[in-house]
């Protein structure tokens, strides 16, 4: 994986998890804290991103469905 498909699925797991979290509509400004650290936290990860990608939390043909 190279460094812009990580940053891409870093990104897009991110805002995933953060806008599925409870309380995004309440605390929007929460949800994007979250969205943000987790994203940065996943681009330093790239197992974790593998880790995540193809489970419920995000498909293997995210990026293919969105072409």
């Amino acid at each position: 994986m190279n460094r812009v498909e990580r940053n891409n699925w870093a990104a897009a797991i991110a805002l995933r998890i953060s806008n599925e979290w409870g309380g995004a509509s309440d605390f929007p400004e929460d949800a994007e804290m979250l969205r943000s650290f987790l994203e940065r936290s996943l681009r330093q990860s790239e197992g974790s991103i593998e880790r995540f990608v193809g489970t419920g939390i995000i498909e293997s043909d995210y990026f293919e469905k969105l072409t």
